[in-house]
This record gives structure tokens, sequence and C-alpha cells, in this order.
């Protein structure tokens, strides 16, 4: 881990842990030694950020100086706290964990109204039934469907259908939609040799394949999309698949 984004990550332990926040437990969150907490909380003070406390009794992240205060409405605040509630019940856990790191950074660039605004926002979101639909999406690794995405990745995947039968596809998938509280993989089929749509739940297993598709995923994708706003019916509708 190159040391950029060791501080930037023990800045955001700082602010998101609960304060006082010993360097044992940052050590565990940033994932470096104590000393290298201690080198480095010293580095971020010399920079600017002011952190109180110190070896023993713990560190608390006064302000940081990198971060100049932003200057948002509250229905603004409103809108960004509904928006990051709305990501963390998709049922992906790396989209979850980063909304609450987004959230953290934004409340460490607000004035203190702006924070207590964001605090008590009156915009929540809540869904029916999300216990048992996280624990579903759970068995398909999200950061590696989305990482191939990014990079173009072809993939191996192990898929039961709507009967239960299971079949093994290598796909180029293309982008990740959340649609009908269901998380579903666009991708082109090599199987087929068409488009289909993948719910996550039902891939039982991604494995890398070393091939790419690049840099055809941005055509594909709106080819993909284009078929489906013209009301194309993709090997079945989507709520069946």
């Amino acid at each position: 881990m190159v040391r950029t984004e060791r501080l930037f990550q023990l800045l955001l332990a700082l602010r998101t842990l609960p304060a006082p926040v010993t360097a044992e437990t940052l050590s565990r969150a940033t994932g470096v030694s104590v000393r290298s907490v201690y080198r480095d909380i010293e580095t971020l003070r010399a920079g600017g950020a002011e952190i109180g406390g110190e070896a023993g009794f713990g560190y608390t992240l006064t302000d940081d100086g990198s971060l100049r205060p932003r200057t948002f409405s509250r229905i603004e605040i409103e809108a960004l706290t509904l928006g990051l509630a709305q990501v963390r019940q998709m049922g992906d856990p790396g989209l979850a964990a980063a909304a609450d790191a987004v959230l953290a950074k934004v409340a460490a660039t607000l004035p203190s109204a702006g924070q207590q605004h964001l605090l008590h926002a009156v915009s929540r979101v809540h869904q029916f039934g999300d216990e048992d639909r996280r624990a579903s999406v759970a068995a398909a690794d999200m950061d590696l469907l989305r990482q191939a995405c990014w990079r173009e990745e072809a993939l191996a995947i192990g898929y039961a259908d709507r009967h239960g039968a299971a079949t093994q596809r290598t796909i180029w998938p293309l982008a990740i939609v959340y649609v009908d509280r269901m998380l579903v993989v666009l991708a082109r089929c090599c199987l087929r040799d068409d488009f289909r749509m993948f719910r996550v739940e039902r891939i039982t297993s991604v494995t890398h394949t070393g091939m790419t598709f690049r840099p055809r995923r941005a055509a594909l994708l709106r080819t993909y999309l284009a078929r489906l706003n013209a009301g194309a019916q993709v090997e079945r509708p989507l709520t069946e698949q």
C-alpha cells in the first residue's frame, strides 16, 4: 500500500471510529503496525490535521486540514442522506461500506450546523425483507463482479436458472443493476452469443478467466440498453430470471 493511500485510510478511520481511538485499533483498521500509526499521526499533524490525544490514551480528529468545509443547503443534505441510505439497502456489501465512508467524508467537510442536519435528517429508507435478500446476495462475490465490469474482463460463472438447473457460463459483464429489489448483472453471454440478465442471488460461483473484451463494454452496454428501452424481451422477463 502506498503511503498516500495509507494516510487516507488513517484519516477515514479517525473520522468514523468512536473517539478516542487507540493506536492498536487504528493499526487493525488500516492494516499497518502500531509504530507506523504513530509515524503517520505525526505526518498528518504536520500536514495541518488537528489530532488530539497521545500514545497510550487514544486519538481524536478535531479538524482535518486537508478538507475544506463544504456548504450544502438543508434539502441537499437530505438528498445526500437519502441517496446513500438507498445504496446501503441494495444488498451489495461493498457499496454499503462505501456509502458509509462517503457519508463520513461528507460529514467531515461540513460546518457544525451541517453536521447536525446530517445527523438528524428526516428522510429515511426502509424496505421490508432486506435481511433475507442481503443474505442471498452475499453468496456472490460482488466486488469481483464490479471489478470485472470496470476492467472489461470476462468471467466464468455458475448459474442456477429459475427451475434450479445448474449451468456454467462465460459472460462479459456490462453493468450491475438494482431493480425491483433484485441485483441483476447485464452481460453478453458467450454460451448464447447474445445479451442476458443474470440475477445475482442465482450466481453460485464467480472466477476470473484472464480474457478481456476491452474496449467493447461501453458500446455493448449502449446497444443492450437500447434494446431494453425498445421493449425487447431478452431470454425471458427480468422478474422471471
